[in-house]
């Protein structure tokens, strides 16, 4: 089973000119150096769903993902660690045939994941029981575990993200996917903090999600820092990502840090935090889909991140 029960990330404070002339302090807490595979918030969530499937005599994992989720890789390579098969159920018909072009992909298969490749309309349906019926049909028993891996379980392991010293900065901050994360440290947070969402896609749809999770009302979602939606990059971003690697050394992914932090710093320059505010942003990981979006750029003769 993942062992780390007790794993906390350090706080690494970021040293950038505009800080200093905003006086305003950023700290990023990096949850990606927890395990090279497991990372961030995918250690998190999948921590008390493993114990729960382990206890429930359960053999197998299936779960969902696109081509090129984190989420995928990770329950692949954490599931081989605690002794699971582990099924990917794929959104995608194109896939089938040239899945081994894919990092995201092969790192899973490499690690002992079975592939379920279904079509953009069939895995929309993938919430209906009826589907969920035809896989046990198919597979036989499993524990299941939603697309981004956030359930009540996930919630619990993200509520652990925070240390008792924490509360000691005033905003947290973190990127946004399927809203079990943000409902984590939200539940977590000190009562006087402000915990804001960065979501990597377009819409205000995800607050009846995040809802669903989170039992306080300290948190707010900044919409307008998604560069187009769910895994679309610009220059703009490739850009700002190689520059703060190269003036702080953390490395961020193109899904979702790099949109979470060119955010706060953005709303730092624009001053929508006050003079002396101490944020924390959680660093959730991700890093494994650096190379699958740079062949992506690559084909569109775009700069690369630099890994």
């Amino acid at each position: 089973m993942l062992k780390p029960s007790e794993v906390q990330a350090q706080n690494q404070p970021v040293e950038l000119p505009i800080l200093q002339e905003k006086q305003v302090s950023l700290a990023i807490k990096r949850e990606d150096l927890i395990h090279p595979l497991i990372s961030g918030n995918k250690f998190r969530k999948l921590k008390y769903n493993l114990i729960e499937a382990q206890n429930g005599g359960f053999d197998t994992i299936l779960t969902y993902g696109g081509a090129f989720s984190n989420h995928i890789a990770a329950t692949a390579y954490a599931g081989q660690e605690s002794g699971f098969k582990t099924i990917g159920v794929i959104r995608g018909l194109d896939l089938p045939d040239k899945w081994h072009e894919n990092p995201t992909l092969k790192l899973a298969h490499e690690h002992g994941m079975q592939f379920h490749f279904i079509s953009r309309e069939e895995y929309r349906k993938k919430e209906n029981p009826l589907e969920v019926e035809l896989l046990k049909a198919l597979f036989g028993p499993f524990y299941r575990i939603p697309e981004g891996g956030s359930n009540v379980l996930a919630v619990r392991g993200c509520e652990e993200i925070l240390m008792e010293n924490d509360a000691y900065f005033d905003v947290i901050c973190t990127s946004v996917g399927t809203g079990g994360t943000i409902a984590g440290i939200s539940n977590a947070a000190d009562s006087k903090q402000l915990v804001l969402g960065f979501p990597a896609l377009k819409g205000d749809f995800l607050k009846e999600d995040i809802r669903k999770f989170a039992y306080k009302e300290n948190w707010e979602l900044r919409t307008t820092y998604h560069f187009g939606g769910y895994a679309k990059v610009t220059q703009q971003l490739i850009d700002f990502i190689n520059e703060f690697k190269h003036e702080t050394e953390i490395p961020l992914d193109p899904i979702y840090t790099g949109k979470l932090i060119f955010g706060i710093l953005d709303m730092i320059k624009k001053d929508r935090f006050q003079p002396n505010t101490k944020i924390l942003a959680v660093h959730t990981g991700g890093l494994q889909g650096i190379k699958g979006m740079n062949m992506k750029l690559k084909k569109k003769n775009l700069p690369l991140i630099q890994i």
